[in-house]
């Protein structure tokens, strides 16, 4: 996801390089961030609470995207709004199964 997110901000106007391709980049990689510092932490609590953070943070790309799209930088955020869905659903199911464990 955060791949594809730095491959389609490419194609951005100039003057965008330092406002929205920057807040799009920082917030796609802030999601598997969070996953690793959650790993990194002591519990299984901790981790599931850095894993919510991450789930809530897939919101942030994809209102980026949205407002890209509206802006005409993008014409199809279709793939990469998929992209950030499926992530989200990675990350519930994760975190259910780790509720459920204890």
């Amino acid at each position: 996801m955060v791949t594809h997110v730095y491959e389609m901000t490419q194609s951005f106007p100039d003057s965008e390089k330092y406002g929205l391709v920057s807040q799009i980049r920082r917030s796609a990689v802030s999601v598997p961030s969070y996953i690793a510092e959650g790993q990194a932490r002591n519990t299984t609590g901790e981790f599931k609470q850095f894993l919510g953070i991450a789930r809530g943070s897939t919101a942030e790309p994809t209102t980026q995207l949205l407002i890209a799209a509206n802006l005409g930088y993008l014409n199809e955020t279709e793939k990469t709004m998929e992209m950030v869905e499926e992530v989200g659903r990675i990350l519930s199911g994760l975190i259910k199964s780790l509720r459920t464990k204890n």
